[in-house]
């Protein structure tokens, strides 16, 4: 009989996004897959899907049908491991999985950044803190994506039977690359960018957490200065609006591109100057992590996520959420950098990714934290996929 793993999420789009590498890796191994999670996405190396009410929010009525269609789902399947990934798929898909753990199932959950974290609200503390702590004791391994959670995990009184550390959900290098010279240029012009113009790049929802004000004032701020800058500003949100409003209000429009949603990152990347990212809270971003494969500078805000992939002088710099004006300093400085000084930046960003944050390293890291609980005594061969990355 087939072994048999259920990975858990709040929506579908999370396993196209993020997990196809390591559920095609599972399919290699001889097992079947499951997903459980709101949405009707078609997924490959998918054997069954379930369409749960999942809901973000913790305090919506429909996670109590989803936690009792998790528990049948686990109940009719007799899972041999279960991996549960963001907040609320994690919370709903370790209760359900209490019996199933009794009779040997094993439980992972990867926190793709805790709630609470250094600088974290009172509340967010209060919350989440007391949950996290408490779900351990229904957890075996707890993987964390990057070095502060894992330092923070270590040090507080979780309960998982082990604690692992991997480098997030790994970056297709391939994909993600640096476009030859000659090819860039000819692809901005036809964008209609003059060859003098510096495009400053952030792909991210519009919501209060990824802050894009911060970046629109500081365009505002200096654009008298550096009147070439293009600030690019990609994804969708109930922000946008007010956002579009306050480049207006600001009179920097002109100069404020807002793209919505993309499945071209890929393409666009390689022909900015630069990357920036302005949210207050991250796990290990995504965004930044492509823009670094493509060999751009960062300029980002002080969070855990923006720390461990950005080193001030080194590939970017770091400023602090809701400073405009530094913010601001930090664009200007770039502006004015020659290009061969962003390139050894972005030098710098590339080997960074490639060294750590690859597809190839994380599936290696992932597919080692998984052979503990297979009874396989040596991690099988993994293959790094080529996949599409969709605005986010």
């Amino acid at each position: 009989m087939k072994k048999k793993v259920l990975l858990a999420a709040t929506v579908d789009y999370h396993f196209k996004a993020f997990h196809l590498p390591i559920m095609k890796w599972f399919k290699e191994q001889g097992w079947e897959v499951h997903i459980a999670a709101q949405g009707d996405l078609e997924l490959p190396y998918t054997d069954l899907k379930f369409n749960i009410p999942i809901q973000r929010s913790p305090f919506k009525s429909q996670n109590w049908m989803a936690l009792k269609e998790l528990k049948a789902i686990m109940d009719e399947h007799a899972y041999d491991m279960i991996h549960c990934h963001t907040p609320m798929g994690g919370v709903l898909a370790r209760l359900a999985a209490l019996k199933a753990r009794k009779k040997g199932t094993k439980v992972i959950y990867t926190a793709h950044g805790f709630h609470f974290c250094k600088g974290a609200s009172l509340s967010c503390w209060l919350l989440y803190y007391p949950a996290e702590l408490a779900l351990s004791l229904a957890t075996d391994c707890l993987i964390t994506i990057n070095e502060e959670d894992y330092r923070l995990a270590k040090r507080h009184p979780f309960k998982a039977s082990r604690i692992e550390h991997v480098h997030g959900v790994g970056v297709n290098t391939e994909q993600f690359k640096p476009m030859d010279s000659s090819l860039r240029e000819k692809k901005r012009k036809l964008m209609g960018y003059q060859s003098d113009h510096f495009l400053l790049f952030y792909a991210a929802e519009f919501n209060q957490n990824k802050n894009q004000e911060q970046l629109i004032r500081a365009v505002a701020a200096i654009k008298n200065q550096v009147p070439r800058i293009r600030l690019l500003l990609a994804g969708e949100g109930k922000l946008l609006e007010s956002c579009r409003m306050l480049a207006k209000e600001l009179e920097a429009d002109h100069l404020i591109q807002f793209l919505g949603f993309r499945t071209d990152i890929a393409d666009l990347l390689p022909l900015c100057d630069a990357a920036a990212g302005s949210s207050y809270r991250e796990g290990l971003p995504v965004n930044i992590m492509e823009a670094m494969a493509c060999g751009l500078p960062v300029l980002a805000t002080e969070n855990r996520g923006h720390r461990e992939l950005v080193v001030p002088g080194e590939n970017g710099w770091l400023v602090k959420p809701g400073d405009v004006e530094d913010m601001a300093g930090r664009m200007l400085l770039l502006v004015t950098y020659s290009s061969g000084q962003r390139q050894l930046l972005g030098r710098s960003s590339r080997e960074k990714i490639v060294s750590k944050y690859s597809e190839q390293m994380v599936l290696k890291q992932k597919s080692t934290v998984y052979v503990k609980y297979m009874d396989q005594k040596e991690v099988p061969h993994v293959q790094a996929r080529e996949s599409s990355s969709l605005g986010r």
